[in-house]
Formats: structure tokens, C-alpha cells, sequence
């Protein structure tokens, strides 16, 4: 069998094992996740630094880990993953992609993709009143990032995006916190 073949057998053979897996949410049988009603894109570009999240296989060792989202002439949106792998002061690890908006009334509905023609759901979930925070994650409830303007995040604030995700059926137990330095 040709190396071709071999890779294309491979490739149909993952895609049908996580076809056969269950996501959370028809694990716990939840309701659909609701994205958050409405979002100004202009107001929700620029930097973000990840406060916590589930974690993946794609950000193992990553500490300081930021995402900036940038307009493009075309509608789409660039995206730039950046973190330190290991500790703050270690090598820095960068990812571009870019973002399209799949639901235009709402604008809070996008997908992602850093490889070619694959694209990820990308929900933001919750949303701070001044787009100081935002929650982000995935119909599936699978993944997810909770994000800052800034470094760090008041507790009280962070308690409360902790029980609206509570209440959307994400559970906590995964949700680990990123470390970032104490100011920008």
C-alpha cells in the first residue's frame, strides 16, 4: 500500500473515532450552549490574556498565553496565539490563524482555524459589560478559555463567570488557571 493511501486509511480512521466518541454535552444530556446575545467585534478585537481554561493537547507547558484578534480587509479576522512554553521567561510559542463570523446577527458565533481547511467552533459564552472578560467555548462543551484585559482577573469576578458556567453545564473540575505576569 502506498504512503498515500496509507495516510488517507489513517486519516478516515480518527475521523471516525471521534465520530464514535460522545461530547459532554450528550454525555450529561444538557440543553444546546447559548452563545452570549450580542457582540460589538470592534470592542471584542485586540489582546486578551487567558485567566483559565481546559486544558489541550495544543497549549501543554504554555504559561503567559495571550490571543489578539485583528480585522482584516476581507471581513475575517487574524488571530495570534502567543505563549511561553515551560515558564514566563521561556521560549516563546506563537500561532497565527484566522477567525470568520458564522452568525452575523449576534456576531458571538465564529470559527477558527490555525491548519488549512479546518475550522473549530469558537462561542463566546460570556461577556463583561465593558469587554473587560469574556468566556469562549464550544457547542460541545469540550473546550474552554476564560479571558481578561488584562493579567489577572478580581475574584469576584472570576467567581462569577465560575457559576454562569456552572449553570450552562460546564463542569469546573477540568478548568485549570494559566499563570500570567502580575501586570502587562
Amino acid at each position: 500500500m502506498n504512503t498515500r493511501v496509507a495516510k488517507l486509511l489513517t486519516l478516515a480512521a480518527i475521523i471516525a473515532l471521534f465520530g464514535c466518541s460522545k461530547s459532554t454535552t450528550e454525555r450529561l444530556q444538557l440543553p444546546p450552549l447559548e452563545a452570549v446575545p450580542q457582540v460589538e467585534l470592534e470592542r471584542y478585537l485586540g489582546t486578551w490574556y487567558e485567566i483559565a481554561s481546559y486544558p489541550q493537547r495544543f497549549q501543554e507547558g504554555c504559561t503567559g498565553t495571550t490571543a489578539t484578534y485583528t480585522l482584516r480587509s476581507d471581513g475575517e479576522i487574524d488571530v495570534l496565539n502567543k505563549c511561553r512554553k515551560g515558564d514566563l521567561d521561556g521560549p516563546e510559542d506563537v500561532a497565527e490563524g484566522r477567525a470568520r463570523v458564522v452568525d452575523r446577527e449576534t456576531n458571538a458565533k465564529l470559527e477558527v482555524s490555525f491548519f488549512g481547511p479546518f475550522w473549530g467552533d469558537y462561542w463566546i459564552i460570556d461577556l463583561g459589560p465593558n469587554y473587560e472578560y469574556a468566556a469562549v467555548g464550544h457547542p460541545s462543551r469540550d473546550y474552554l478559555w476564560i479571558l481578561s484585559r488584562t493579567p489577572t482577573l478580581a475574584q469576584n469576578t472570576y467567581d462569577g463567570i465560575l457559576r454562569r458556567l456552572e449553570e450552562k453545564g460546564y463542569p469546573l473540575e477540568p478548568l485549570r488557571k494559566t499563570k500570567q505576569p502580575t501586570d502587562p
